[in-house]
């Protein structure tokens, strides 16, 4: 949750908690499972950011921050720009508009690849700051590299033909933008608290969708979390 360890535990078991509850009640809904488990990835993700900050302040061992540092930065850079165009593609049905989110699957895959190759060529650094903490790596062209990221996330969620995914996606494409022009430096953990706590909000509303329209007569509007764009 950035800002310190106490409010990433406290967002990650919150925000856990949330992710518990929705994905108990998807329903059946197996097309949108990977959608509803981003409350809980971003829950363990949190946490995982509190060793990092104690390993930064001197209160676990070196190894053990050093270590936390990896496996945020290899979910943030390599695992949510490939999984977030995977998990709409999913959502979509068979036609035209799930055949244009496969471009921003592959483009996800080379971002993460490119993200990868630079943490193993290294360094890999983390260093506290007021309220956040900065990461960083050797990135080349990295400019190009986080606009091609923010593409292949936000631009998958814009271009879902569920509205509210779609419109999920242009607010997460509001905040990155905001986010950036605030500061570049925290950019990536300041980025990834925001997700968390919006996938945990829209999760919510996966909730509440599920609820109300498990309670329609129209077994058609049951099976639907969202109200659909007109098919392309």
């Amino acid at each position: 949750m950035c800002f310190s360890a106490t409010a990433d535990v406290v967002g990650g078991v919150v925000i856990g908690a949330v992710g518990i509850d929705v994905l108990r009640h998807l329903d059946g809904r197996t097309r949108y499972m990977m959608l509803a488990a981003l409350p809980m990835l971003f829950a363990v993700h949190q946490l995982d950011e509190a060793f990092v900050w104690w390993g930064l302040q001197g209160h676990v061992p070196t190894s053990v921050g050093h270590v936390a540092v990896w496996i945020y930065l290899a979910f943030a850079f390599v695992v949510l720009p490939v999984y977030l165009p995977i998990a709409i593609l999913v959502l979509e049905p068979p036609g035209r508009r799930r055949q244009l989110i496969v471009p921003f699957v592959v483009l996800g895959a080379a971002v993460a690849g490119v993200l990868l190759a630079a943490m193993v060529r290294g360094p890999v650094n983390a260093e506290l700051a007021p309220h956040y903490i900065i990461y960083s790596t050797d990135l080349r062209a990295d400019t190009i590299v986080v606009m091609m990221y923010v593409v292949a996330t936000c631009g998958a969620l814009i271009l879902s033909g569920a509205r509210d995914v779609a419109r999920y996606g242009v607010v997460n494409l509001i905040a990155v933008v905001l986010l950036a022009r605030l500061t570049i430096d925290g950019f990536a953990s300041l980025w990834c608290a925001w997700a968390a706590i919006s996938s945990a909000a829209f999760a919510v509303h996966l909730r509440l969708t599920a609820r109300s329209s498990s309670g329609n007569s129209d077994p058609h509007v049951r099976q639907q979390l969202f109200s659909p764009r007109r098919p392309t």
